[in-house]
């Protein structure tokens, strides 16, 4: 991974439940990332029977040996209380979306509005997974949606299973802000 400068090393992984954030936080991880991981209180979601309740931590080493911390945010409103303290000395958000949830778009706005009102000004960097769900991904609609509102913002689709797309929505966040 590239390197950064030394006040900037605090990535946040932002996005719903289920989305995949707690999936590219150990993707990206050189080690087992610290999780508060729960069983969730409300139905399973598919195969996903546990939820973030404060946020997920681990460190990957640059390279040029600097630690970058990284920190996920629990996806659920009723902990919305986290997204403050962990959003603080953040250099960028890498915002991870469901491709294949119907309120995509809404999602989307909303998580955004969230990152300015409590980051103003926090480069954002937009990550579809779940795009092998759908016969043929839309990623241009959110594109225009987000240009309607004055927003051009990185929009890509990746497996957070894959080390190395997942390192890719990295490098375009710590390439938004040089």
């Amino acid at each position: 991974m590239q390197d950064i400068n030394s006040s900037a090393v605090k990535l946040v992984i932002a996005g719903p439940v289920g989305a995949g954030k707690t999936t590219t936080i150990r993707t990206l991880s050189d080690s087992e990332p610290v999780s508060t991981e729960m069983p969730m209180s409300e139905p399973a979601m598919g195969d996903k029977t546990t939820t973030t309740v404060a946020f997920d931590f681990s460190t990957v080493m640059l390279d040029d040996g600097q630690p970058l911390f990284i920190y996920g945010l629990p996806g659920q409103e009723r902990f919305e209380h986290m997204w403050s303290i962990v959003l603080e000395g953040a250099f960028g958000v890498l915002l991870v979306l469901d491709a294949s949830d119907e309120r995509l778009q809404e999602e989307c706005e909303g998580w955004l509005a969230a990152i300015e009102k409590i980051a103003p000004g926090t480069p954002v960097v937009i990550g579809l997974t779940k795009t092998d769900l759908l016969a043929k991904p839309d990623l241009r609609s959110l594109r225009a949606n987000l240009a309607e509102q004055g927003l051009v913002l990185p929009v890509f689709s990746f497996d957070a299973r894959d080390k190395a797309q997942a390192n890719h929505m990295v490098r375009a966040l710590l390439a938004s802000i040089d």
